[in-house]
């Protein structure tokens, strides 16, 4: 099956280091050079094919919507390769990526910072449909603007209102609206979800799921994993009434592992309580657990 995106030993670093002279320490009375980095991303790959979804999951701070950023080109990669539909986009330039924001887009995790607060929504849809020429028209996006608004549930009264005149799940509407606005073959859906109510997310998981049969695109759908064994631990230190006590979990222990000076191994191993002594000694593997279902743990 054709691929839509490729990626390939994908790495992002990020510096610590204030400035030039920031990375210069004395120790024993040296002058040494010293850069600090923390490992945001380590050697990631995955493909998606075309007219897919594809689900990227794992904990909270494991790279997961870093990763997101890498691949469309948001930040730089700092190592590995980005093919989308065949063509090496690693090195691109922002001049070059210019013909891929059409082709490429993200629904961000926070409907509350992700819109403009100074813009109509009706502007903040029909503004990306002009500058990649979806629209010949001003009129033309603005018709096409209500028509994409009216498929995400936003009346067409409602489309001169402001951002903040509406709720968290309206507001991850219309993100879903700009998105679709420029009519792309991929959408980053990073925890497009996670900070609406409960009773708001399965609608909004339906309306994706809906438009994604509509509009025959492929989706990168960034989550939480309850599968790999380090996330169950975490999930089961929310605290739970029994009764009238109120029980934590035990099995967390010690601490999270440094982004700057990552251990051996599997990089959770130190708070595992599950860890056998391969964990130390080698990086898991990518393994297959059930139909297209893959995870990085030497348990399986």
């Amino acid at each position: 099956m054709e691929k839509i995106l490729e990626v390939e030993n994908l790495e992002q670093k990020f510096d610590l280091s204030t400035g030039v002279l920031g990375k210069f320490k004395f120790k024993k009375g040296r002058l040494v050079k010293e850069e600090r980095m923390v490992n945001a991303v380590n050697k990631v790959s995955f493909s998606i094919d075309k007219g897919k979804v594809f689900s990227l999951v794992g904990e909270s701070g494991c790279g997961k919507s870093t990763t997101a950023r890498t691949v469309i080109k948001l930040v730089e990669p700092k190592g590995g390769t980005i093919k989308f539909a065949g063509e090496d986009i690693t090195n691109f330039t922002p001049g070059q990526m210019l013909k891929y924001r059409k082709r490429m887009q993200m629904i961000f995790q926070d409907p509350y910072a992700s819109l403009n607060p100074r813009q109509k929504i009706i502007d903040i849809i029909t503004e990306p449909m002009l500058f990649h020429k979806v629209a010949n028209t001003k009129k033309e996006a603005e018709e096409k603007a209500l028509e994409l608004l009216h498929k995400v549930g936003i009346r067409p009264e409602q489309a001169t209102r402001y951002p903040h005149q509406f709720s968290g799940g309206q507001r991850q509407r219309i993100g879903i609206a700009r998105a679709l606005a420029v009519e792309p073959e991929f959408i980053i859906a990073d925890e497009p979800v996670s900070a609406l109510d409960v009773s708001i997310q399965a609608q909004i998981l339906n309306l994706l799921m809906d438009l994604k049969d509509e509009f025959k695109f492929s989706y990168l759908f960034i989550s939480h994993d309850p599968l790999h064994p380090y996330t169950k631990v975490l999930l089961s230190a929310v605290p739970k009434l029994s009764g009238t006590n109120l029980k934590r979990s035990r099995l967390v222990k010690g601490e999270i592992p440094s982004a700057i000076n990552l251990p051996s191994g599997c990089y959770f191993h130190e708070r595992c309580p599950y860890a056998r002594p391969i964990c130390k000694e080698e990086m898991p593997t990518e393994k297959e657990v059930k139909d297209n279902h893959f995870v990085l743990c030497h348990l399986y």
